[in-house]
Parts: structure tokens; C-alpha cells; sequence
């Protein structure tokens, strides 16, 4: 009867530790979180190429470091920080974007995908930081 007691206090225990929060989970502590709003006219020649699927817009005005915009299907679109989630800001933290991979600067190589904000090369363990992408009408609203 002890034994049960003990083995369902230690089970509740366990239990009662784990967290439920999503940022314990994906918190960074390499990049800070930073508010903007980032508004794109879709209709401005400089974002014309997010009128088409599989084409990306980025900007380093904006974040951390910069961001990059990518349309998925002209429905949906995804944002990243351009600043690597696997080292502390620096000079060469800032990724830059070539097609559909944004690169790193560091001698690690490490390099992910902008689509879905995945490691494809290198070390770490923190993906790229999303951002939020609203679209209304022509306009695209990339914001924290």
C-alpha cells in the first residue's frame, strides 16, 4: 500500500513539473524579442515579388537583424528573423538570404530553410524566430 502511495506521489510530482507553456519551450537566449510592424504594399514595385509563390522579400530594417518574407501560396506566407538563433548577436549572426536558404556568416555553416525555418546545415538547437504575416487586401502585415 506504501509502495502505491509512493510511486503515485512521485507520479503526480513528475507531472506537476512539466510545463505547459510554449515559451519554456522555445525560448531563446540568444535573441531578444522585439516589437515592430512591418507594413508591405504588394502593389509597390519593391515587394512585387511576393505576388508569385516560391519567392521570398527581405529586408534588414526591421526585427532584430532583419527579416525575410516568403509566399507560400498566395494565402499563406511565413516571416523569419534573419539573425541566427544558434549564436549570440554578433558580426556574423545576421543571415543572409540565397533562394530558399538563409546562411550564416559564422565558421559553423549553419544555414536554414526560410519556408519552414529549419536547421539544414550546421549545429544548434533553436529554429529560425517566427513572425507573425496577416495579409489584408494587397498589403502584408509582418509583425511581433
Amino acid at each position: 500500500m506504501i509502495q502505491k502511495v509512493c510511486s503515485l506521489f512521485m507520479l503526480l510530482l513528475v507531472l506537476n513539473s512539466c510545463s505547459t507553456n510554449a515559451d519554456d519551450r522555445i525560448d531563446n537566449p540568444n535573441l531578444v524579442n522585439v516589437s515592430f510592424r512591418l507594413n508591405l504594399d504588394l502593389d509597390f514595385p519593391e515587394y512585387n515579388n511576393l505576388n508569385f509563390p516560391g519567392n521570398s522579400y527581405s529586408t534588414y530594417n526591421s526585427g532584430i537583424n532583419g527579416v525575410v518574407v516568403y509566399n507560400i501560396n498566395n494565402n499563406q506566407f511565413t516571416a523569419f528573423e534573419l539573425s541566427d538563433p544558434n549564436h549570440p548577436l554578433g558580426e556574423c549572426s545576421t543571415l543572409r538570404v540565397q533562394g530558399v536558404i538563409a546562411k550564416c556568416d559564422c565558421d559553423d555553416g549553419n544555414s536554414y530553410n526560410i519556408l519552414t525555418g529549419e536547421l539544414t546545415n550546421g549545429s544548434g538547437q533553436y529554429t529560425m524566430k517566427p513572425y507573425r504575416v496577416s495579409k489584408n487586401g494587397n498589403t502584408l502585415e509582418v509583425y511581433n
